[in-house]
C-alpha cells in the first residue's frame, strides 16, 4: 500500500509534446499543445462548468514503444486530489499497459502511480529492471483532474520509437457524462472509454463532463469540428435535467452533428440503472419515459432515411440481477461496473465500425 518506490538509476526525462511520442484521445491537441479535451477558443461560448472540466484528462494516452527497463513519470497537476468517492489513482494517476512491440492489441496491465495525494506534483517508477526488450507503451492519462505538465523517465541511452498505427485515422467520439468522463474508477485505463480502446483499434476521444454533460447546441457544433469520426456515441440522458429539455435537447444535438457528419454512425445510448430505482419508482419512471423518446426519435430519424443511427438500450450495461453490485454511490460505476459496460458496448461499436 505504500507509494510507488523512488528509483536512482540513469534517467534521462522526455517530454511526450515530442516525437516520437504520440498524444491520443485529445482531439485538439496537434493544433494547441495543451493537455485539454477542447479547443481553447472554441467557436461558440461553452458553459463554464464544462470549459473547465475540459482541463481533465479523461481519455488521453501517451503511446510510444521503447526498450527502456525502466519507467517513471513525472506529474505536475492543475490541483490537488479531492474527491470524497473516487481514488486519487483514478482522479489525478497515470496507469501503464505494455504489449508486444509494432503491435496494437492486446495491452497488460502493469501499474500505477501512487503518491502522496496531498502533492499537485509527484514523481513515481512504474516498472524498473526489466529486460531491456522493445515493448508497445500506453499511459492512461488523469480522469478527474488537469495535468499541467508530464514528463516520461526512460534509460539513458534507451531507443524510443513511434507506437503502431491504429486501423485507420478515424476516432469514436463518446459525449456525455461524469460516467463518461470516468467516475468513480479506480484507476484511468478502467474507464470505459479507455476499456474499449484496448479492445477496438482506433482512437477514442471522452468527451463526457460530469454533471454538465446536457446536449447544448454549442457542444454539438465543437464536437463536429473533430475530423474522420468512425462513429460518434451520445450518452448523456443522465444530466438531461428534466424530460421536457431532453425532448428538446437531443434532436437538436442530432441536427447539428449531421449538418456536419451525413453519414458518420451515430449510436443514441440510454443511461444504467441505478441502484436505487426499485426503492424510488420515480426514477425508473423517469428513465423509462426517456428511454422510449430515445427508441422513437432513432427510429423515426431512420424512417426519414437516417439509416446510420442507431439506439443502444443502456438499462442493461450493469448486468441483470446484481447490477446494483456495480456501482460506487449507486449511479457512479466501479472498475466492475465499467467492465461490464465496455462488454455491452463492444460488439455494437465492432458491428458499427469494423
Amino acid at each position: 500500500m505504500r507509494p510507488n518506490e523512488t528509483f536512482d538509476g540513469s534517467i534521462h526525462w522526455y517530454s511526450p509534446m515530442e516525437q516520437p511520442f504520440q498524444i491520443s484521445g485529445l482531439a485538439w491537441f496537434t493544433q494547441e499543445k495543451i493537455y485539454r479535451r477542447l479547443p481553447t477558443l472554441p467557436s461558440g461560448a461553452t458553459p463554464e462548468a464544462v470549459d473547465n472540466l475540459a482541463n481533465h484528462t479523461a481519455g488521453g494516452q501517451i503511446r510510444f514503444q521503447s526498450d527502456s527497463s525502466s519507467l517513471l513519470v513525472k506529474v505536475k497537476l492543475k490541483g490537488k486530489a479531492n474527491m470524497v468517492h473516487m481514488p486519487a489513482t483514478g482522479q489525478c494517476g497515470v496507469d501503464c499497459y505494455v504489449g508486444s512491440p509494432d503491435t496494437l492489441l492486446p495491452l497488460r496491465y502493469v501499474n500505477t502511480t501512487k503518491y502522496d495525494l496531498t502533492l499537485t506534483e509527484y514523481e513515481c517508477a512504474l516498472f524498473t529492471n526489466w529486460n531491456a526488450s522493445m515493448r508497445n507503451i500506453v499511459l492512461n492519462m488523469p480522469l478527474y483532474q488537469g495535468v499541467e505538465e508530464i514528463w516520461i523517465g526512460l534509460d539513458e541511452g534507451a531507443t524510443v520509437t513511434a507506437p503502431p498505427g491504429y486501423a485507420s485515422g478515424k476516432k469514436v467520439i463518446i459525449y456525455g457524462t461524469s460516467i463518461t468522463q470516468g467516475g468513480c474508477a479506480s484507476r484511468p485505463g478502467m474507464a470505459y472509454t479507455n476499456i474499449l480502446s484496448r479492445r477496438i483499434p482506433l482512437e477514442f476521444i471522452n468527451l463526457g463532463f460530469s454533471g454538465s454533460g446536457k446536449g447544448e447546441p454549442e457542444l454539438a457544433e465543437i464536437i463536429s469540428q473533430i475530423n474522420d469520426p468512425a462513429c460518434t456515441v451520445i450518452d448523456y440522458e443522465g444530466n438531461c435535467v428534466s424530460t421536457e429539455l431532453f425532448r428538446k435537447t437531443l434532436p437538436e444535438f442530432i441536427r447539428i452533428y449531421r449538418g456536419a457528419h451525413p453519414v458518420t454512425p451515430i449510436l443514441v445510448v440510454s443511461r444504467i440503472r441505478y441502484a436505487r430505482e426499485e426503492l424510488t419508482p420515480h426514477l425508473y419512471e423517469a428513465r423509462m419515459e426517456r428511454k422510449r423518446f430515445e427508441q422513437s426519435l432513432v427510429n423515426e430519424l431512420r424512417e426519414q432515411g437516417d439509416l446510420n443511427i442507431y439506439f443502444f438500450d443502456g438499462s442493461g450495461s450493469l448486468g441483470n440481477e446484481d447490477f446494483f453490485e456495480c456501482t460506487v454511490d449507486g449511479s457512479h460505476p466501479t472498475d466492475l461496473g465499467f467492465l461490464r459496460m465496455a462488454d455491452a458496448l463492444e460488439t455494437v461499436l465492432k458491428t458499427l465500425l469494423l
